[in-house]
């Protein structure tokens, strides 16, 4: 069962928050966040992406940059940009997309559940990302940015989301880029903060929708600080790193699609030859073409957009793994066609999130920059979820969840 508990967020007063707040670090570039910044003082990314305080061309791997992280997280506190918390709460997040709302409660979970499988994951990660992020918690002592947890919904914690949802929010504003709607509630009525730990300890698993790598990099420094710590007793600050925990019904994944430079020696012509082995394959004329189900894709090459429809037998609906159209276009496109057997390191493709349209696939492959584009149908919600109660491992670049959560609405002190 879930442990979590509340904490002492640190957080900008509310005159401060749309000049602190900003997009996760690991959604834009150096350069993307320097221009962000701008003159601003006070914008996180002079801590989440600290190399924005060097010279163009500094290595965000810069021990002097992680450095400058904790100087910046100290700065903001000294000019009472960020204040913590008197007292333990919850939190209340809302993100708005398109007349949309989703509610996640902003809570502390545990690293024993990380670690023990209480809390779900259904990526792999890379132990250079890892370490990246374990240096910059390990420098700050603070969970920067939180992780993006989903649970299977309950009508107590539902209740209690629509009471302080109809109240006025801490925070309320639009975000500049992708100009959603953010709200923050602060929960701190005692009976209140029971009802939510008591509650979240009768839901048997978390799931990690999104941030596999700071989920991992903050229990991996928790687990470091127990180690060193003989005396520990559990209750520790560093026994917990923050998580937003939405009900799986209201998220929203999108669509991650998937460009390719070349067509393995192939022409045209011979490629939808070749993927009629496994596939339908029909011409959809010159006008942009979406997938409508599962095992349905939508090709662009050479200004047409095509149906691709896997032939029975290709794939297996049992399977949780086998079902996933992702594992389809890797195995019998990526894979077997084109031999691009590692999405991870292949430089021969690339991978577009579905907010920015199928207009993006095409005009990459009109550029000439790619030679076709391959639109998937979006992952569920509980597919996902069946895969990390199997224990499996999604194929890379699987999911694009919608809105992201902003940073620095409140941090997590590990001391």
């Amino acid at each position: 069962m879930a442990i979590i508990k509340p904490f002492k967020g640190i957080r900008p007063p509310k005159t401060y928050v749309e000049d602190v707040e900003s997009r996760p670090y690991d959604v834009l570039n150096s350069e993307e966040a320097r221009t962000e910044a701008g003159n601003n003082e006070k914008s996180l990314y002079h801590i989440i992406k600290p190399e924005i305080n060097f010279p163009q061309g500094t290595s965000e791997y810069d021990p002097r940059v992680y450095e400058s992280a904790a100087e910046h997280f100290q700065l903001f506190q000294d000019n009472g940009w960020l204040v913590q918390d008197k007292q333990e709460n919850y939190y209340l997040y809302a993100q708005t997309m398109n007349g949309k709302t989703q509610f996640g409660l902003v809570v502390c979970a545990a690293v024993a559940d990380y670690l023990n499988g209480v809390i779900k994951k259904h990526e792999l990660t890379r132990k250079d990302k890892e370490e990246d992020r374990m240096k910059h918690v390990r420098i700050c002592n603070a969970n920067m940015e939180p992780v993006f947890f989903a649970y299977p919904d309950h009508p107590t914690l539902t209740a209690l989301i629509n009471k302080y949802a109809a109240t006025a929010p801490e925070y309320d504003f639009i975000a500049p880029i992708d100009g959603f709607r953010h709200q923050f509630w602060i929960i701190s009525d005692s009976a209140d903060i029971q009802t939510i730990t008591e509650t979240f300890a009768t839901i048997p698993s978390l799931y990690i929708a999104d941030g596999h790598h700071r989920s991992a990099a903050a229990a991996l420094v928790g687990a470091e600080k127990v180690k060193n710590n003989p005396q520990t007793t559990g209750k520790e600050e560093y026994n917990f790193f923050m998580a937003v925990c939405f009900p799986a019904s209201q998220l929203t994944i999108l669509d991650y699609n998937r460009v390719v430079k070349d067509l393995n020696g192939m022409t045209a012509t011979e490629f939808l030859k070749a993927l009629a082995e496994n596939f339908t394959v029909e011409d959809m004329g010159t006008e942009i073409y979406r997938p409508q189900q599962l095992h349905e894709f939508s090709l662009y090459l050479e200004e047409h957009w095509y149906k691709l429809n896997a032939k029975p037998g290709t794939y297996n609906d049992q399977d949780p793994i086998g079902v996933l159209d992702v594992d389809i276009s890797s195995r019998l496109i990526l894979d077997h066609l084109l031999n691009i057997k590692d999405l991870r390191t292949d430089k021969r493709i690339d991978f577009v999130g579905g907010l920015r349209g199928l207009g993006e696939l095409k005009r990459r492959v009109d550029s000439g920059e790619m030679k076709m584009a391959l639109a998937l149908y979006p992952v569920t919600m509980k597919q996902i979820m069946d895969i990390a109660d199997s224990g499996k491992i999604m194929p890379p670049k699987a999911t694009w969840f919608e809105p992201k959560l902003r940073s620095g609405l409140v941090i997590h002190r590990l001391n």
